[in-house]
Formats: C-alpha cells, structure tokens, sequence
C-alpha cells in the first residue's frame, strides 16, 4: 500500500508532481542560481544569447537528473528507513515541498524514475557538449561522484566531501561554458566558495533530521559520527568560511564587483544564513536545521541578484 503522501487524485498533474518531487525542484531552481553566478563572475558579463538559453536548459537538466540520481541509489537505504521509523511528516522544510523520496515511498516504480534520470541526463549532455566538451565530462564526474556518495552511506561520514565537490562541479561547468580557459586561480577561489556553502548550510542541516534513523540504519553522516554540537558549530565555520571566500571571488573576479556591491552580497548572506547556524548551535533544534537549510538554499540566489545589480550600474 502506498504512503498517505501519495494518496493524491490521479492524473498527470500529479504524476508529473512526483517526478519534480524525484529531483527536489523547488530545490533545484534556486540551486541554477549558483552556475549562472559563476557564469556571469568568470565572463565578466552577459554571454551571447544562445549560450544564455543553452545554459538555462542543460543547468536545469543537470540538476534534474543528478537530484533524481541520488534517490534512486539510495532506493534501498531510504526505503529500509520508511519501514523502520514510518513516513517522514517534517514540515517547512523545502526538500519536502511536494514528497520526500517518492521512489521509495512507493509513488513511483523504479523504472519510471530510470527513465526520468536517463532523459536528463542526456539533455543534459548534449547541452553540456554543446557550450564546451569539458562540461560534459564534468556531468559524467559529477553523476559518478554522486553515485560515490550515496554508496558510501554506512561507510563514512567524509563522504560530505564528495557532496561538496559535487555542488562546485555545476559553478565550474558553468565557468567553462562561457570562458574555455578560465583563471585556475578563480577555479580554485569559486570551488572553495561553493564547497564551504555546501558542507554548512545543505549537507549538515539536511541530514540532521535523519540522525536518529541514520544511526539505526547503520548510516555514517556528520550529525551521526560527529555528535549534534560538534556538527553545528562546523556548519557555522562552513559558512562563516565561504562568506570570508566570497570577498575576493567577487571582487577579484572579471566581473570585477564593486565595493559596496560586494560588502552588501556578504552581509546579506551574513545575515541570511548565520542566525539560524547560531540558533541552531544553541537549541540543536530540528526546526532550526530545516530554517538553515531553506536560508541558505537561497543563498546563492541572493549572489545573483546582487550581481545583476552590478551589470545594470556598469
């Protein structure tokens, strides 16, 4: 029998729900901020228009599939928790905007999701190969690297690692995509950016409502081996990290931001992410892990509009 979350009317409208549900869209989009970012610092502006839309469609399916990816390795591990704890009934939480792991809640056969996955994928490719051949072979590493991290699950907690340098590669990719040869220094400064983002505001405060299933699943995360209060007090040197990082990506970048622009991106990031990482270091609550999570998802998001700003005063 099917969970109550997928006791909803039939129909396309629905179907189609579950599959965006597959690969955390609402997630997602805000995620597409990150490589247009990169994108924008590295060209020093606006690319053609092609390359503008042909972004747009392989970023988007890129995420789509690697998202989808994730959960349908983890079909048996997320499935084994579902059986063992029941539904996951979080709310406000923006992973669970529609439903959580709906492959293994039974909304959706496994093949179906396959099929999803394929389709994106090859979309993405084919968009990827398009812009810069590198790019491509970033998605390949990319999926591999996310295959790494989900198999390694009751292995070891460093795994996050991986999870970091899965979110720089789509910033990277992006990079390419606009420039052929872009600065290593600026690679390196743009990648130690999203890594440090990654680790604090996504990868612990995502799995900090899993840790007591985790733990009974055998699963090794950063909340698990490290314990609550070592976890948050990390999140909040992740981010405090990134947003030191994001002083001389911006301002040294071709964009070339200015100043004020540049205070203001790292202030209002500042401002966004650090009081819940503070709450949540001082009442280890899990409604302050999901307000993290939401803030700093939009983080990137933030970046660009602070960097649309700087193109419309040149």
């Amino acid at each position: 029998m099917k969970p109550a979350s997928c006791a909803a009317p039939g129909g396309r409208g629905f179907a189609l729900t579950v599959y965006l549900a597959l690969s955390r869209t609402p997630h997602g989009l805000l995620d597409l901020a990150g490589p247009f970012c990169a994108a924008l610092l590295c060209r020093g502006g606006l690319p053609p228009l092609s390359v503008v839309v042909l972004g747009i469609v392989t970023v988007f399916a890129g995420y789509t599939a690697v998202y989808a990816l994730n959960d349908i390795v983890d079909y048996r591990s997320d499935k084994r928790q579902l059986e063992g704890s029941g539904e996951d009934a979080r709310a406000n939480y923006l992973d669970a905007a529609f439903i959580r792991h709906p492959l293994a809640q039974g909304c959706l056969s496994l093949p179906g999701a396959i099929a999803w996955f394929l389709f994106w994928a090859v979309v993405a490719f084919a968009g990827a190969y398009a812009l810069n051949p590198v790019c491509a072979g970033l998605l390949v590493a990319g999926c591999l690297l996310e295959t790494a991290y989900c198999l390694l699950l009751t292995v070891t907690h460093l795994r996050a690692v991986i999870n970091g340098v899965v979110k720089a590669l789509g910033p990277l990719a992006a990079a390419y995509a606009v420039v052929p040869d872009p600065s290593p220094w600026f690679l390196a400064g743009l990648c130690a950016w999203v890594f440090t983002w990654e680790i604090g505001g996504q990868n612990i405060p995502a799995d900090w409502h899993d840790a007591s299933r985790d733990a009974a699943t055998g699963a090794r995360t950063m909340p698990v081996v490290l314990g609550y209060p070592k976890a948050s007090r990390l999140a909040l040197a992740m981010l405090a990290a990134s947003l030191v990082l994001s002083l001389p990506l911006l301002a040294l970048a071709p964009l070339a931001v200015s100043t004020p622009l540049t205070l203001a991106a790292c202030l209002g990031g500042a401002g966004l992410m650090l009081p819940p990482a503070l709450r949540l270091a001082r009442s280890l609550d899990d409604r302050e892990a999901a307000a993290l999570f939401n803030r700093a998802s939009a983080y990137p998001a933030l970046v660009l509009a602070v960097l649309v700003v700087q193109l419309l005063l040149r």
